[in-house]
C-alpha cells in the first residue's frame, strides 16, 4: 500500500525481485519507495511484503543517521486507527519497527517475497484412481 499522502503521486504495485529506492516524492513531504528507473512513480507494497536492503538500512534522526542494524524487513501498517498519520512501516528482523517516512532516501532494497493474494484461490487437482 502507499500511505495516504502519496495518493497525488502515480503509482503500482511491487513486483516481485524488483530493485526498489527510498525516495521523496514532488509535491509531497513524505517518503517511500520508487524504482531506480522511475523515481516519479511510488511503488507501493502490500502488508507481508519482505524486503531486503543492499546494506544495513538507515532512518533520518534530527541530526544524524541512525543505523537500524538490520538489511531484512517486512512490510506492515501500523496505527491505522489514526487516520491523520502515516501508516507504512518496517519490520525489521530485530523487531524495531520504522515508518517507511522515516528512512534515508537513497537507499535501495530488493523486494525478495510478496504475501499470498487472499483473493486467488489455490489450485488443486484431482486424479482419477
Amino acid at each position: 500500500m502507499c500511505d495516504y499522502s502519496l495518493h497525488v503521486v502515480s503509482s503500482r504495485p511491487a513486483e516481485s525481485a524488483e530493485t526498489i529506492v527510498t525516495s521523496e516524492f514532488v509535491g509531497t513531504k513524505t517518503r517511500g519507495f520508487a524504482s531506480p528507473a522511475d523515481p516519479t512513480t511510488a511503488v507501493c507494497l502490500r502488508p507481508g511484503t519482505e524486503v531486503v536492503f543492499e546494506t544495513n538500512a538507515y532512518s533520518e534522526g534530527l541530526l544524524f543517521r541512525r543505523s537500524i542494524g538490520q538489511r531484512l524487513a517486512r512490510f506492515r501498517q501500523i496505527d491505522l486507527d489514526k487516520p491523520a498519520q502515516h501508516h507504512d512501516a518496517l519490520e525489521f528482523a530485530n523487531g524495531t519497527i520504522v515508518l517507511v517516512t522515516d528512512l534515508a532516501i537513497g537507499q535501495r532494497a530488493t523486494v525478495l517475497q510478496l504475501p499470498v493474494d487472499p483473493a486467488e484461490k489455490p489450485v488443486t487437482t484431482t486424479t482419477a484412481s
